[in-house]
């Protein structure tokens, strides 16, 4: 089997034809010729376009190598999160959640509720929603959680649930295909937002699902269809063509996301520093059997004393946009408190790790909280 970069590089390309195109145009249409009856592979504009198949085979055998699986992009990723679990439950089945995950799933709980769906919900760490999947229909696994960093054993939590009679999906939006693969430590879907790490430049919205399943995928893709959560051909052309990049991009910044943690445990003003890739954090062990080649992701989350604090830091880097989102090749970070929903200090950082050369991200990092501390020297 390849390796993960030439993988990448390759991910969903046609089979040369000569004097064509090595990877083809996005292909712009409402409809296609269509004699006869309507049996595909391309009918109409909002069940499948040739360049959405190209980009989810990509994802598929970056997913799952060498195994037939069905991938379903969307055009965010919040459309794969709300396909998966408002397609497959109804008024009185119980999924279970995690109560550390992204802030906008509280969202998605509310509108599970006003349909008649339970939601019990238990922390990332320690398995702690294995004790709530009892008459469970799903189970929702982010691992590592966003913001908090938080790792769970999604083998021993896959078990339990397939035990107990529920399905299991896992937001790998952190990880990526490259740092961690779902599906073969026993999940039934593998969701993402690929507006993150997947693509990498900040210039695309994109979900997908992925399964083995061919019922499961099918009723994700009807979701799709039956939604119009469709997503256009030029965004998918240029997920596509990002991909290539993804393990050059994926180890630079987990190296220096290790390379920066490590520097930030040094310093006084910082509490709650969390990466998984620190030997002595509490997520390390389980983090480091479940995920791939090193890559821990590019996410370092810390504490500064308070909400002022961290607004002075974050104004005081140069080399970093203070902005949402992470993954990208240029680091951003974040008061995340500014947004609500997520249970954090007021001083709480996330800082999204680029693809800058480590010494000079590192290097504006401390010279931001040296200015940062500098006003109550003394």
């Amino acid at each position: 089997m390849t390796g993960d970069g030439t993988r990448a590089v390759r991910a969903g390309l046609p089979e040369p034809v000569a004097y064509e195109p090595t990877m083809p145009g996005p292909v712009f249409a409402a409809h296609y010729h269509l004699p006869g009856d309507a049996v595909g592979p391309y009918t109409y504009g909002r069940d499948d376009n040739p360049t959405w198949t190209g980009l989810e085979r990509a994802i598929g055998e970056l997913e799952a190598p060498g195994e037939d699986v069905h991938t379903v992009a969307f055009p965010s990723g919040m459309g794969a999160i709300a396909a998966v679990l408002l397609s497959g439950v109804r008024s009185g089945d119980t999924v279970v959640l995690p109560n550390d995950c992204y802030q906008a799933m509280p969202l998605i709980r509310e509108r599970l509720e006003s349909y008649g769906v339970e939601v019990r919900t238990a922390p990332t760490a320690g398995e702690a929603q294995a004790k709530h999947l009892e008459g469970a229909k799903l189970l929702w696994i982010e691992t590592p959680s966003n913001p908090g960093l938080d790792v769970c054993d999604i083998r021993r939590l896959a078990d339990a649930a397939h035990e107990a009679g529920a399905l299991v999906a896992v937001d790998n939006t952190l990880a990526t295909p490259l740092g961690q693969r779902p599906l073969e430590l026993g999940a039934d879907f593998s969701v993402a937002s690929g507006t993150k790490g997947l693509t990498g430049h900040g210039d695309v919205l994109l979900g997908y699902v992925t399964c083995r399943d061919r019922e499961l995928a099918a009723r994700v893709k009807l979701w799709r269809k039956t939604s119009g959560a469709i997503l256009g051909p030029m965004e998918a052309w240029l997920a596509h063509r990002s991909l290539s990049t993804l393990q050059l991009r994926i180890d630079r910044q987990t190296a220096t996301a290790l390379a920066l943690a490590e520097a930030l445990r040094e310093r006084p003003e910082v509490t709650g520093l969390r990466y998984p890739g620190l030997p002595d954090d509490p997520s390390h062990a389980v983090a480091a059997r479940q995920m791939r080649s090193g890559r821990f992701g590019c996410v370092v989350s810390f504490t500064l004393p308070d909400r002022a604090y961290a607004e002075r830091f974050l104004a005081a880097l140069r080399l970093v946009d203070d902005a949402t989102s992470f993954g990208g090749v240029r680091s951003t970070a974040e008061r995340r408190g500014r947004w609500g929903g997520d249970d954090v200090p007021e001083g709480f950082v996330r800082f999204s790790v680029g693809a800058e050369d480590p010494e000079d991200l590192v290097a504006d990092v401390l010279r931001a909280l040296d200015e940062t501390a500098a006003p109550t020297a003394g």
